[in-house]
């Protein structure tokens, strides 16, 4: 009878090991089949199904039995969040429910840099966060909306600093605006305001001049000497005669000659027709330039040239008489490679 009751008891607490086996390899052993660490997007507003169909699509598990029946013990199903999660290799199914329920998700990078307009700009960024692009356009469009946070709707790329961000992929439009209106003030330290002020220049009117020598030479070491010719014409009070700007006006971008007709464009943004800064920025300008316009060259030049080389730089002169001879010399090369 003992021995009986004995073989009873071994065959239970072999039962109850195998059983706690299980439950332990079900909990707590790694159950991810990737080989290396991945992510996946989980949208607003998606169920436990889909949930379950994004980690079947990426092949995420070896077991899917254990991990369903854990996840349905800790109520997955209703702690559903959405965002960009990843998965570790080595994640075992307690980790990975509670990294889905805790809603620990993982930061994306959001890059953008010279943007022209309001629609470019956030089409590239609604290809990196979950926002649509109209949320973003509408917003920027709302006059009541950016009334709020005293932006007027000509200067509204001026408030967006090109870098790189890192936010939550559900991040709503709105709160990433917010999120670049804060960017912005924090760019703008008390050393950048008094440079600005030294200038006689606000803040949208720099960004605004450093758009236009962005548009007008990538070469950093050329920029401030750029910036100071357009200083020294705001001075006198001449005209820009910012290229740039009526590429803009014409809504023209790959213009590679400016003609007289294209001078004649009735536009507040055509600085051949219209003395001082356009009404707002024509592009996202780099931090560099922004401070390569603060930080402008000194000197007597009021003309600059492209090269007849094509190098990318300027000829820079005091004169007329001196800008007409280089303007020669780059017009007859452009003629000379048929550039019309």
């Amino acid at each position: 009878m003992l021995k009986k009751i004995l073989m009873i008891v071994c065959l239970f607490l072999i039962v109850a090991l195998f059983a706690a086996f299980k439950i332990y390899d079900i909990v707590f052993n790694d159950n991810i089949k990737l080989t290396e660490p991945t992510g996946f997007y989980i949208k607003t507003g998606s169920t436990y199904a889909d949930l379950i169909t994004q980690l079947k699509d990426i092949d995420a598990l070896n077991s899917w039995i254990g991990f369903e029946t854990l996840a349905n013990k800790m109520n997955l199903a209703n702690n559903v969040h959405p965002g960009y999660y990843v998965i570790e290799n080595n994640l075992s199914n307690i980790a990975l429910i509670r990294k889905l329920r805790g809603a620990h998700q993982k930061p994306v990078k959001v890059i953008f840099n010279k943007h022209r307009t309001i629609e470019d700009l956030a089409g590239i960024i609604s290809q990196q966060i979950e926002a649509d692009s109209l949320e973003f356009v509408s917003l920027l469009n709302d006059s009541a909306y950016l009334q709020q946070h005293n932006i007027d709707s000509a200067t509204v790329l001026a408030h967006f600093i090109p870098n790189t961000y890192e936010v939550y992929w559900n991040t709503s439009a709105e709160k990433f605006i917010k999120k670049m209106l804060k960017a912005a003030n924090d760019f703008w330290t008390d050393k950048r305001l008094a440079k600005a002020a030294s200038l006689k220049l606000n803040k949208v009117e720099i960004i605004t001049l450093a758009s236009i020598v962005e548009e007008e030479t990538n070469k950093m070491d050329e920029q401030p000497r750029v910036a100071g010719v357009y200083l020294n014409r705001l001075k006198k009070g001449w005209h820009l005669q910012a290229d740039p700007t009526v590429k803009f006006a014409v809504n023209d971008f790959t213009l590679k000659r400016i003609l007289n007709k294209h001078l004649e464009t009735d536009s507040p943004y055509n600085t051949y027709k219209v003395i001082g800064l356009p009404p707002g920025p024509i592009c996202l300008p780099s931090t560099k330039t922004i401070d390569a316009v603060l930080n402008a060259e000194k000197h007597n030049y009021m003309y600059f040239c492209a090269k007849e080389d094509f190098s990318g730089y300027h000829n820079f002169s005091q004169t007329l008489a001196e800008h007409n001879a280089n303007a020669r010399k780059y017009h007859k090369a452009l003629n000379k490679r048929k550039i019309f």
